[in-house]
């Protein structure tokens, strides 16, 4: 997964031609804890509605995003509702493999904000609902930080970032200065990107050829794979979001993204 929001911000969608069983719906979703709460929701909305049974497929989020967009790309009519991100809805939207999303007074529009709907609207129509938004932040265990005797400034850059986490590094104690997602994927390892780009004063879609975008993908290279210090867990290049905060909570990391 910015605010400016993520292109991870989940948002659930008709797809176009696909909702034709009255009886069962099959809904595709991302494995994180929010979707799993709402999965758990289902038996009051069946409960409300008992001429309709939800099905769930609920994948790891490279999956998810290479199947759904198989599926609606080629027509497959596997599933009815999606969840899906900022990213797809627009392009999709355009292409017409969306339903736009028509609302009645139970459901307010207007109360979105407005960087949400915007993002998930082509041409003033919308194409998808949130269920909710994501902005990035860096989070820091402050009692490793004063047990190293560091000190974190409000607004840090990311030159003093990989300092600090080289000042609280401690492998032999089991703690390492910073983690980061490391698995392959959009929603894994590339989810904090745009945020990086913004930083060093760039735009994502401009960052391969700027030399913003250089300056990101070099810094984040290296707290990714800095061999001298090896600043994050041996087994981050397969990590994913889910795994790193219990990692912070356990005082194994001091910086988490």
């Amino acid at each position: 997964m910015k605010f400016k929001l993520s292109a991870l911000m989940a948002a659930s969608v008709l797809a176009t031609g696909m909702a034709h069983a009255a009886t069962e719906l099959v809904i595709a979703t991302v494995n994180n804890g929010h979707m799993i709460e709402m999965q758990k929701l289902s038996k009051h909305f069946e409960q409300a509605n008992p001429d309709i049974k939800l099905k769930w497929v609920t994948l790891e989020e490279g999956t998810l995003r290479q199947r759904v967009t198989t599926d609606i790309a080629t027509k497959g009519g596997q599933f009815d509702v999606m969840t899906i991100g900022m990213y797809e809805t627009p392009i999709w939207g355009k292409k017409g493999w969306l339903q736009e999303v028509k609302t009645d007074a139970a459901y307010d529009a207007d109360d979105l904000l407005p960087a949400m709907r915007n993002g998930l609207s082509v041409d003033g129509k919308l194409f998808a609902v949130p269920f909710y938004g994501e902005s990035s932040m860096l989070m820091y265990r402050k009692d490793l930080a004063d047990k190293a005797g560091v000190k974190v400034a409000d607004k840090p850059t990311w030159s003093e970032v990989k300092d600090l986490a080289a000042k609280i590094h401690d492998p032999k104690n089991g703690v390492y200065g910073i983690c980061l997602r490391g698995k392959p994927g959009w929603g894994d390892n590339m989810a904090f990107l745009s945020t990086l780009v913004n930083t060093h004063g760039g735009q994502l879609r401009h960052a391969v050829e700027a030399a913003a975008g250089k300056q990101t993908l070099e810094g984040r290279d290296q707290l990714l794979r800095r061999p001298a210090q090896e600043l994050r867990p041996a087994r981050l290049l397969g990590q994913q979001l889910q795994r790193d905060p219990g990692a912070l909570q356990r005082g194994q990391v001091r910086h988490v993204d």
